[in-house]
């Protein structure tokens, strides 16, 4: 095959989304290769950025590869500069972070990369492109929709649940490529499990996108288009058994109202056969407890729960799809009052000690609300359920994220990110606690992002590995809220996938025992 022609060929792969074998010497490329990898791992790094003198961008794809065609600087040394959020590339005599390469149609450059994050960046999830220049490069991809699936630009955050021996996958407001507005009722997709027909977690994900069939491009579908105006967005995904214990899938439901108002809560039903969410209940607005987050099953005292939080699980609900429904059975682990709202103060004590307890109609106890009450002097910093430092100790405030049982710690882990971080919502963090409901002290920062947002982390404990000792999170990479005005193409907006092993050294937090203030 012709030079002209193996490109062609190439490029018509990259438009129809299919995976190519690789090319053999005699068919290799003619744009030059640039490959970032872990400078320990060996692994391809994606979303590296490489900048020419007059700052020509390339960022690399999932492979950490960078296919480099410019005209102009064929046959000549190009210097690049190095850089990626949480990575480090050494610097040269002259301080620059980068390096010069001689650049010749079909060659390859690989540079290794120090990686100062604990967690690993390991492949995008969602977007276009995520192997584009593996593709143009000749190279195998281990995905079947490398370059573009279901039309899918890029996607806001992700809720996930296992459901009849699958992965059901559900984003926010949806970008496309045909014009600038796109589904903002809930795309979705499903994927198999790991041993069951699915990928290594380690590889990536084959997403299997719910299109809508009604559309001329093959655009994902709108699986909650439920009655009211604008965006429709769900969380709280939880999987429970019927009477005849057959599988159900349920979530919460909000719709919102420009700015960011929401005018309605409830209860969804996933129907698989339709691929559509449909309403069961609506929710008073007014009531203070009600299912969200990232939930769990937990068996206590006998009993099973599901535990909603978002990241930390301090709403519970006896796990049957009659106690779902009714908001009067759900309970909140808390220090105030039971039927304290929103503004309340009231703290309960016994000889002088915060009674701690799981009490209905009462809204859930949260970072946010601590900060308050310590604020007020209602409570000391020692006595919450959240104290949260880094090694320096200083107080570290989650915004949001998730938490599941690890079997190879034996412990809650949670992941979450950082309100008021070095980055506003980049920071991203781990901890640790013996019991579900806290207290939850030390922590340790995996994840760093410049001045870049990476929001809603969600940790996939039905990706775990060497019994819990690796675990696998994403988030949401986008400028949202982060004063950055320049997006990184590609891969703003999507989702990112980070690996993380528990064996790490610097995760070996202080082994503290829980305050009897909390017991």
């Amino acid at each position: 095959m012709t030079t002209p022609a193996r490109n062609a060929f190439v490029a018509l792969a990259v438009l129809l989304g299919c995976g190519i074998t690789g090319a053999s010497a005699a068919d290799k490329p003619s744009s030059f290769e640039i490959q970032v990898v872990d400078q320990v791992t060996g692994r391809g790094v994606p979303l590296v950025e490489l900048r020419t003198v007059n700052d020509i961008r390339h960022y690399t794809d999932s492979a950490g590869r960078v296919a480099f065609d410019e005209p102009g600087l064929i046959h000549r040394r190009v210097f690049f500069h190095v850089s990626s959020h949480g990575y480090e590339f050494p610097k040269d005599e002259f301080g620059y972070r980068g390096t010069r390469l001689q650049i010749t149609p079909g060659g390859k450059a690989t540079l290794k990369i120090q990686r100062l994050n604990i967690a690993e960046r390991i492949y995008r999830v969602t977007g276009a492109g995520i192997y584009r220049d593996s593709q143009l490069l000749g190279h195998r991809t281990p995905t079947r929709q490398p370059v573009l699936n279901g039309q899918v630009f890029g996607s806001d955050s992700v809720v996930t649940a296992l459901f009849r021996n699958r992965i059901y996958w559900f984003w926010g407001d949806t970008n496309r490529p045909s014009y600038p507005l796109g589904n903002f009722h809930v795309p979705g997709a499903s994927s198999r499990r790991p041993g069951d027909g699915g990928l290594d977690p380690e590889t990536g994900v084959d997403l299997e996108y719910f299109i809508d069939s009604t559309g001329q491009d093959g655009f994902a579908k709108p699986t909650a288009r439920l009655p009211g105006k604008g965006p429709t967005w769900i969380n709280g995904l939880v999987t429970l058994r019927d009477e005849n214990r057959q599988e159900r899938l349920f979530g919460m439901y909000i719709k919102i109202k420009p700015p960011l108002t929401v005018y309605q809560r409830g209860l969804i039903e996933f129907d698989d056969e339709k691929r559509e969410w449909k309403k069961v209940a609506e929710f008073d607005l007014k009531a203070p407890l009600f299912p969200f987050g990232h939930p769990f099953k937990h068996v206590e005292d006998g009993v099973e729960y599901v535990h909603f939080g978002d990241p930390f699980p301090l709403v519970r609900v006896r796990a049957s799809i009659k106690k779902l429904q009714d908001l009067s059975n759900y309970q909140a682990y808390t220090c105030l009052v039971a039927g304290s709202r929103k503004m309340s103060q009231d703290v309960e004590r016994a000889s002088g000690k915060l009674k701690w307890g799981w009490k209905p109609d009462t809204i859930p106890y949260t970072p946010q609300l601590q900060a308050r009450l310590i604020k007020q002097g209602h409570i000391k910093p020692t006595e919450g359920l959240f104290q949260l430092h880094d090694g320096d100790g200083k107080a570290i405030l989650v915004h949001r994220g998730s938490v599941c049982w690890n079997d190879f710690r034996r412990k809650w882990i949670m992941i979450g990110v950082q309100q008021y971080g070095s980055s506003f919502l980049g920071e991203v963090w781990y901890a640790e606690s013996d019991r579900v409901v806290g207290p939850w002290t030390d922590a340790r920062k995996i994840v760093t992002h410049r001045k870049y947002s990476f929001y809603n982390p969600k940790q996939h404990p039905f990706f775990d590995k060497h019994g819990g000792r690796v675990v696998f999170f994403e988030g949401t990479y986008a400028t949202t809220f982060s004063g950055n005005d320049q997006p990184t193409p590609r891969y703003n907006y999507n989702q990112v996938m980070y690996k993380l092993d528990l064996s790490h050294p610097e995760l070996r937090l202080p082994d503290r025992q829980p305050s009897t203030d909390n017991q």
